[in-house]
């Protein structure tokens, strides 16, 4: 008797696994219930006969990769009765399958759908072992998706664990209240150097790992740095300034650390991070919180040369989707205009404006302000930890107090900084190539707006001025010629005088820039600035008798006074008092 080499395969299989042949049963029902194309009631009957199969020995299974996948299909289209009874016969297993390569995906798939009650009793579980899961490559995912599921009680009882020993044993010990670890130290009388003993040995074997994408590690590094003394610090951002960071900047607190790094890291270690980001340039650019750690590249770094071959370069192949995008339009704004607060919400500006207490020379020369100071005002019963908070608070209040304030990070000029960058690298000049090629677009783009206003007035300290005066006239008569076309009814695209974008530009560009302003006055308003009195382009008939420069007003006087007489146009500031 002939027996096949298939057959000879699933007789070893059926000796090895003992639930060989349920797996087998389970795959021929998973193959029909995960269609597209089949009736809902005909997959409820397929699910409920796989779960009924499975009932028992779901712990058993669920470490297969055939059995994982038709668990999380049949969690996600079971009724809620069945997906409760799943739920408790693995909750006793949750910490032995969060170390399954195969069967995370089941718990984060039970996670998703389970109740608040259901979560809160999971992230109960984890209570103990939340460092031993991080410090493993498939049990810190299972961690990651908890804490993102987590409200903000249950993320501080996962992270108080790994603060102190004290907290791991007494987790009631802090309230919500205490969120900072300044805090919760101050309240409980903390030890620092126990708690910076013990975050310590958290955090080393995890960076040693290469495990360093999710937020809950982030989070902890950032309260790491707040506490950490000058050698602690400087260890982790030597570990951290390498391809490492790329992974940890798609979080709001791993974008931060890749700022702290940037901006205290050495030229060696600045280096490193700058080159770790070749290739990845495009995607970072894009990225909410990303693109801030490129911004502070472009902010601190003295290293033009090497800034130029790796990050501009590879910008400047994607120039248009940059300035029309969002995120991406900041790195070229930054360069025109640094730490505007008109282009950069005062979360990112105070991200900019990040510091390490242990590194920075200001936190530093404060505290050392107030340490003498206390020597004469203070009595002997003000201790250590009062002096320390209070220099914490001072430090908090200068966060905020300058917009163009960053980290005592960089020894050259920010101006010639920003020349080399934008200049000389020829960035400047590709960018203006790009304004005058999709003028139309840009003008009425929410986003490109900003970078064609700001290219147009040759951007803050007239840093393009006098090398690109001529290309800057150029795109000075490009939106002119715009202007000058006529009112049309049967375009599709409205005109750049009424749209609400493209307007208020002008309009803006008329009041901060006069040679723009008699450009477009005698290209394409003089002897029309009645056809356009109206709706959104009044605005920008209005914004020559605003203008500050009496040039322009002289100029627009003759043909806009009568229609300030008969009251069509109001006159913010009487011609004669200008002309005085």
């Amino acid at each position: 008797m002939i027996v096949s080499y298939q057959e000879l395969a699933d007789a070893r299989k059926k000796k090895r696994k003992r639930h060989f042949t349920l797996e087998q049963e389970l795959a021929r029902l998973w193959e029909k219930m995960r269609r597209h194309k089949i009736a809902k009631e005909d997959r409820a009957k397929l699910v409920t006969e796989a779960l009924r199969k499975m009932k028992g020995k779901i712990p058993e299974i669920v470490g297969s990769h055939i059995s994982s996948r038709v668990l999380q299909t049949c969690v996600k289209h079971c009724s809620q009765a069945e997906r409760d009874a799943v739920f408790e016969e693995l909750r006793p297993h949750f910490l032995t399958l969060a170390f399954s390569a195969y069967a995370v995906h089941l718990v984060k798939k039970m996670l998703d759908n389970a109740s608040k009650k259901q979560l809160a009793g999971f992230i109960s579980t984890l209570r103990g072992h939340v460092a031993p899961l991080l410090r493993h490559m498939v049990g810190s995912i299972v961690v990651e998706h908890a804490y993102e599921l987590a409200n903000a009680a249950q993320k501080q009882e996962l992270l108080s664990e790994l603060y102190s020993t004290e907290l791991q044993l007494f987790k009631d010990l802090v309230s919500l209240k205490e969120s900072r670890l300044s805090d919760v130290m101050s309240k409980l009388g903390l030890q620092k150097g126990s708690v910076l003993r013990h975050m310590t040995s958290v955090i080393q074997p995890i960076l040693e790992k290469g495990i360093v994408d999710h937020s809950i590690l982030h989070r902890v590094l950032m309260e790491y740095f707040s506490i950490a003394d000058k050698s602690s610090v400087t260890d982790i951002i030597q570990q951290l300034s390498s391809p490492l960071i790329v992974r940890m900047i798609g979080t709001r607190d791993g974008a931060k650390i890749g700022i702290l790094c940037v901006k205290y890291g050495n030229a060696k270690e600045r280096k490193k991070i700058i080159k770790g980001l070749k290739g990845h340039i495009d995607k970072t650019a894009y990225h909410q919180y990303g693109c801030m750690v490129l911004v502070c590249i472009l902010s601190v770094v003295d290293d033009t040369k090497l800034i130029t071959k790796v990050i501009i370069r590879e910008l400047q192949s994607i120039l248009k989707e940059l300035v029309l995008d969002k995120n991406g339009r900041r790195l070229l704004l930054q360069l025109l205009h640094p730490n505007s607060s008109r282009y950069f919400s005062p979360d990112d500006l105070a991200s900019l404006n990040l510091s390490i207490p242990s590194l920075s020379l200001k936190d530093q020369s404060e505290a050392s302000f107030l340490t003498e100071t206390s020597k004469v005002s203070l009595g002997d019963k003000e201790s250590k930890e009062d002096i320390e908070v209070a220099v914490d608070e001072v430090n908090k209040d200068k966060t905020s107090a300058d917009d163009s304030d960053l980290a005592e990070s960089g020894k050259k000029d920010p101006f010639v900084r920003r020349q080399e960058l934008l200049i000389k690298s020829g960035l400047a000049d590709s960018l203006l190539d790009i304004c005058i090629e999709s003028v139309g677009e840009l003008i009425r783009s929410n986003f490109g707006k900003e970078v064609l206003y700001e290219v147009a007035t040759g951007g803050s300290d007239g840093i393009m001025h006098p090398v690109l005066d001529d290309k800057i006239n150029s795109l000075h008569n490009a939106v002119a010629s715009l202007a000058a076309l006529p009112k049309s009814e049967d375009s599709q695209e409205e005109h750049v005088l009424e749209n609400f974008h493209s307007s208020r530009t002008i309009r803006k560009l008329i009041l901060d820039c006069p040679n723009f302003a008699s450009t477009l006055w005698e290209k394409a308003l003089k002897g029309k600035s009645e056809l356009w009195v109206h709706g959104h382009s009044c605005k920008v008939i209005s914004a020559f008798l605003e203008s500050p420069d009496p040039t322009v007003l002289k100029l627009v006087k003759k043909e806009l006074q009568p229609l300030i007489d008969i009251g069509i146009l109001k006159n913010p500031k009487p011609i004669e008092q200008a002309n005085q």
